[in-house]
């Protein structure tokens, strides 16, 4: 039961933020100058943040609720994809047939459409994301601390959290929840900071 809340928040909190980081970083790599400089300071102020920190404000000022935690890990998650797209679409831009393009007169959209997207500029690092990375370990935690959704939803945290009681007499109720949670992430480096 908690596989399918946990695995449903994972999956749209990484679609929203790879949408989000891709988009920010292609125009990052694309327009370098001021754009490039302002979205990659927001980058680094976004990565400055501790990241549980941040969840726990806004969950707290908007109320525990499912779309509000995918926006809250969705924030946690598009600055990974942006700074990942930055750097392949500003190796991309240099390339013999993206300059051949620009010189033929074609404008950004079409350049960033036509040549860097195809080229590689989107990776696949969303896919490996709800595997992977702590989206997982983040909506568990944050469920665990009661600080995620509703006491009606089930997910592998507030499963852990309802078993925490029966943890002396039922072991089992709490190893089960917290292993899937965890094993979702393995074998990556599941540092709670995103």
């Amino acid at each position: 039961m908690g596989a399918r809340i946990s695995l449903l928040i994972a999956l749209a909190a990484t679609l929203i933020g790879a949408t989000v980081g891709s988009v920010v970083g292609l125009v990052a790599g694309f327009h370098r100058g001021a754009v490039d400089a302002v979205l990659t300071k927001v980058i680094d102020v976004q990565l400055a943040f501790p990241f549980v920190l941040l969840a726990i404000a806004v969950v707290a000022v908007a109320g525990p609720s499912v779309p509000v935690l995918v926006i809250v890990l969705a924030i946690g998650a598009w600055v990974g994809h942006a700074r990942i797209v930055r750097g392949l679409v500003l190796s991309l831009r240099e390339r013999d047939y993206v300059q051949a393009a620009r010189a033929l007169g074609a404008r950004a959209p079409r350049i960033i459409g036509r040549h860097l997207v195809p080229g590689g500029a989107l990776d696949d690092r969303g896919a490996r994301d709800v595997r992977r990375r702590p989206i997982i370990i983040l909506e568990s935690t944050l469920s665990f601390l009661a600080w995620a959704c509703s006491r009606r939803r089930s997910s592998w945290g507030s499963d852990l959290r309802d078993a925490a009681v029966y943890v002396r007499q039922a072991w089992w109720t709490a190893a089960f929840p917290g292993w899937r949670s965890w094993r979702w992430c393995w074998p990556s480096t599941c540092s709670v900071t995103a």
